[in-house]
């Protein structure tokens, strides 16, 4: 198992209480099946585009309302009711996925990040939401953590974004340690390639570091999951450095062993550091 950025919230788990595990299911539901639509299968730009629409009208209708045409939609609507999710969490995420459609490349760090809050952060604070722990600075904590997932994802997957023609690298950062997209066409890690990628990793582990209050700060069976959300991504971190950034022929993957220390450090933060 990777690391992935829906994924890695908590998704009807058996840690979380049962009134919520559907609500959060239909959740991971809206974002799975939107971010598909951007994604796989063979469709064209403009049928991802108006697959990405049908999803923007239910939720328009939803703002509005009126019945959804799709009928779990309206299971979903009944969530949102109820626990007062905002929909600009689902918009943001709409629009990130259309960004995926229509945008392959990224200049600058920033440009990322500002793709990362629309893509990942939407989850967490919907999350949050449903807890009742969407303080201002629960969600600044949150959103460090959602968007280090984001990014330890566009590291681990490189080379399957290569073949999917999208490059979620700052060129800016490429053209500063030498890396070409000849690199990444050749699975190519000579010259500073190993410099480039640590640098991407440290930058990434603070931003993962900065939000990592949340995990003690939430309490229970969620402030578990979150630790263990943490220690996954610590892990993945660990392992592309491990290989000196060599994501091509080391894709970094959660093993059985790796999940028990995992929930170690989750259970008993202060024995197992990182």
């Amino acid at each position: 198992m990777a690391i992935d950025h829906y994924e890695n919230f908590p998704v009807a788990s058996i840690l979380l209480p049962a009134t919520l595990q559907r609500p959060i299911a239909l959740i991971y539901r809206f974002a799975r099946e939107a971010d598909d639509f951007a994604d796989e299968g063979d469709a064209t730009p403009s049928e991802r585009l108006a697959q990405l629409a049908t999803f923007s009208h239910e939720i328009a209708r939803i703002a509005d309302h009126k019945p959804c045409e799709t009928p779990w939609f309206n299971e979903l609507a009944a969530v949102i009711y109820a626990h007062q999710l905002p929909l600009s969490c689902f918009n943001d995420l709409l629009s990130a996925f259309r960004q995926d459609v229509q945008q392959s490349r990224y200049n600058h760090y920033d440009e990322l990040l500002d793709y990362s809050r629309r893509s990942a952060d939407p989850v967490g604070h919907l999350l949050l939401t449903l807890f009742g722990q969407a303080s201002p600075q629960n969600l600044i904590y949150s959103s460090a953590i959602c968007t280090s997932l984001q990014l330890i994802n566009f590291w681990q997957d490189i080379a399957v974004d290569w073949q999917k023609g999208r490059v979620y690298l700052p060129q800016e950062d490429m053209r500063q340690f030498g890396i070409t997209e000849q690199h990444l066409a050749r699975n190519d890690t000579e010259g500073r390639w190993t410099e480039f990628m640590l640098f991407q990793l440290e930058r990434t582990r603070s931003l993962l570091d900065t939000g990592r209050p949340l995990g003690q700060i939430l309490k229970g069976r969620i402030g578990l999951e979150m630790r263990l959300i943490i220690a996954g991504g610590d892990c993945i971190l660990q392992k592309i450095s491990q290989v000196d950034g060599d994501v091509f022929r080391h894709r970094p993957t959660l093993k059985s062993l790796d999940w028990l220390v995992m929930l170690l450090r989750a259970l008993f933060p202060p024995l197992f550091p990182r």
